[in-house]
């Protein structure tokens, strides 16, 4: 380590003992060197764009020894980069998150950044619902990017709302975010949404399975549903109707269980939402075509 000087220095070591450990990436960055300039740019406590000329100064030994130390516990334990720091971006917000909740990385972000259009009219939307919200990061991220709106964060495990609680106050929000313990809707009052949105669990039993060690470090109640994966979703799909303004709609993260769903009901609209920074199996119905189609949902 006494040769590593700068922080290129370490980020270029970094990336190598990545790469080398084989390590998986998907919770915030997709390849070694976006992870190691990320852990490396978070232990300094500077700005992921820092200006390149900066990248030539030199740590200190303190700096040094916990940039190090987080790089061999990366590799060691292969906990993720965002349980590490404590913290995670989403949707250009900085959020607290432990282990008790799922590391943000939903392509919902984008949605929020774009107000939801072209599906909803921001200035329409007075009412939004996040459930199975763990750190609170849509539900708060659209409380911010939709300035008129009164936001639910809902979530059935207490240790995770104590998280998104803990979020809402970070970014001053308590006066428009509530946080509510629920199992889905079944502890909610009957209140109407122009949004709902989730990312709820939806992990199979095979796949929860085959998933890499990172993935172990993160709450299994916020992953995995029944053996296909569908239980919770088909839930959702039954009672939000109920929960839905006549032009609201509904907005659901699924991943690798997309294609199962689509089989599953033929006959209902599913709208396959496409991202431009990448990822799939979000879908979009409007509260017309949940209440048409309820009936066949089991």
């Amino acid at each position: 380590m006494q040769s590593l000087k700068s922080i290129q220095d370490f980020i270029r070591w970094g990336a190598s003992r990545f790469t080398e450990a084989k390590l998986f990436f998907g919770h915030g960055t997709d390849n070694a060197l976006d992870e190691a300039a990320a852990l490396v740019l978070q232990a300094l406590y500077l700005p992921p764009d820092l200006p390149s000329s900066w990248f030539s100064t030199r740590l200190t030994t303190e700096e040094r020894n916990r940039v190090f130390d987080l790089i061999q516990r990366r590799i060691e334990k292969r906990i993720p980069l965002a349980y590490l720091m404590g913290e995670a971006w989403f949707a250009g917000m900085r959020f607290h998150v432990n282990e008790q909740v799922l590391i943000p990385r939903s392509p919902i972000a984008e949605l929020i950044e774009k107000e939801f259009s072209p599906w909803v009219d921001p200035l329409g939307v007075t009412h939004v619902l996040d459930l199975c919200c763990g750190s609170g990061c849509i539900g708060i991220a659209a409380a911010a990017y939709l300035p008129e709106s009164q936001v639910d964060l809902v979530d059935i495990s207490s240790d995770a709302l104590q998280v998104a609680r803990k979020n809402v106050s970070e970014h001053g929000l308590e006066e428009r975010v509530t946080v509510c313990q629920s199992d889905l809707f079944d502890g909610m009052p009957t209140k109407k949404y122009e949004l709902i949105l989730s990312n709820p669990p939806y992990v199979g039993s095979a796949e929860m399975a085959g998933l890499p060690e990172e993935y172990k470090h993160e709450p299994v109640l916020a992953l995995k549903a029944n053996d296909d994966g569908l239980e919770i979703v088909q839930r959702i799909l039954k009672q939000a109707k109920d929960y839905l303004t006549p032009q609201g709609v509904l907005i659901v993260e699924v991943g690798n269980s997309a294609e199962m769903l689509a089989e599953r009901y033929p006959d209902i609209p599913f709208i396959w939402l496409d991202f431009e920074r990448g990822g799939e199996g979000v879908f979009l119905l409007t509260a017309q075509d949940l209440a048409k189609y309820t009936n066949i949902i089991h």
